[in-house]
Order: structure tokens, then C-alpha cells, then sequence
């Protein structure tokens, strides 16, 4: 399938759907954490976590000839994997529109494994409570609420960037990230397809 990039950025997740149902689906790479995709996930899809895509980004390009939709929860990490896939060269390139959010929205089929929260809620706990707690703090130590200004600073910063550092950061605890991708099974399974 070849889907034309100058048309649009976003393939909204009833296109991907009537593509799918056609026979026509185009690949699915799921660019969130190990975690993530095990809790829910588009059936069919590839796991390949943001860092292992930029990371080994060439290697992908050699499976990767006919159309790709991106998917993350709900669009930024797609966005950043799209532009690093273009960067290496790969055309037909795709985004789902409002990401896995809008995709179980439409009530569209998913895979479904254990719970877990998401990385932008682990983002909104973590820096709720430090905020929280540094203003508490703050009535009897001097100066710890700066922590909380430094924090809000910080996710100011993510949203204009559209980048979340906190985030990287939490997608390395062993929570998020459960067993690694193997890049290797993952090219295996695009060979297979070809």
C-alpha cells in the first residue's frame, strides 16, 4: 500500500480501520514503551519504543517500503518518530490522528494485557505530588517551593517543546519498561510480511 505524504500528516483512525478491513492496512509501528503496548495495542502492530526507533532507525528503513501510521498514546512520540524516520529517508510516512486514545474512542479492536498507567499520568502524579509537597514544605523551610517553580518551569518547557523529560526519564523505570524490544524479532516479523 502507498499512502502520498503530501496529502495529509494524520490518518484518522476510521481510515486506518476501513485500510485494515480492505486488506489494505498499511504497517502499524506502536513507538510507546514495552509497557504500554502490552496493557493495549492495535492487533497486528509492531512494538518499536521511540528510543529503539531513532536508535537503529536504518535498519528499519530496509523493511519499511510501503506505508507506516505511527501510533503512540496520542501523538506527540508518533510525531517525533515520524520526523526521524524522515529524516532517513522513508516516504509514505503517517500519524494516527489522536493516537491510541482516539483509536479505543471509535471502540476500533485492540489487544488487550495487564493495566498500566500511562506515561502522562505517571508525569501528572509525579509532578503534582512534588509540587504538593514543596509547597507544604515550603511553610517551614525557606525556599522549597522553588522546587515546585522549577517543576512547572520544566512542563512548560515540554509543552512548547512538545518533549517531556520527566517522561524520558520515567520510561526507563522497569515498570515502563518490561522486556526490551528485540529490534531483531521486530525485523523478523517485518520480513515475514514482506
Amino acid at each position: 500500500m502507498t499512502i502520498d505524504v503530501s496529502r495529509a500528516a494524520g490518518l484518522t483512525p476510521a481510515a486506518l480501520q476501513q485500510l485494515i478491513k480492505d486488506g489494505r492496512g498499511p504497517r502499524v509501528l506502536d513507538v510507546r514503551t514495552p509497557g504500554e503496548f502490552r496493557t493495549v495495542h492495535i492487533p497486528g502492530s509492531y512494538n518499536v519504543p521511540l528510543d529503539t526507533l531513532r536508535e537503529h532507525r536504518g535498519e528499519l528503513l530496509a523493511h519499511l517500503d510501503e506505508g507506516v501510521v505511527l501510533v503512540c498514546r496520542s501523538g506527540a512520540r508518533a510525531a517525533q518518530a515520524e520526523q526521524a524516520l524522515a529524516e532517513a529517508g522513508l516516504p509514505n510516512l503517517r500519524v494516527l490522528d489522536g493516537g491510541m486514545m482516539a483509536w479505543e474512542a471509535t471502540g476500533a479492536p485492540v489487544n488487550r494485557g495487564e493495566a498500566r498507567w500511562d506515561l502522562e499520568r505517571q508525569v501528572r502524579l509525579i509532578a503534582g505530588s512534588v509540587v504538593m509537597v514543596t509547597g507544604l514544605v515550603g511553610v517551614f523551610v525557606p525556599g522549597a517551593h522553588l522546587i515546585g517553580t522549577a517543576i512547572g518551569a520544566g512542563l512548560t518547557f515540554a509543552a512548547l517543546s512538545n518533549t517531556c523529560a520527566m517522561g524520558m526519564l520515567l520510561s526507563k523505570l522497569p515498570y515502563n519498561r518490561g522486556p526490551r524490544t528485540d529490534i531483531r524479532t521486530v525485523l523478523a516479523s517485518l520480513r515475514e510480511r514482506s
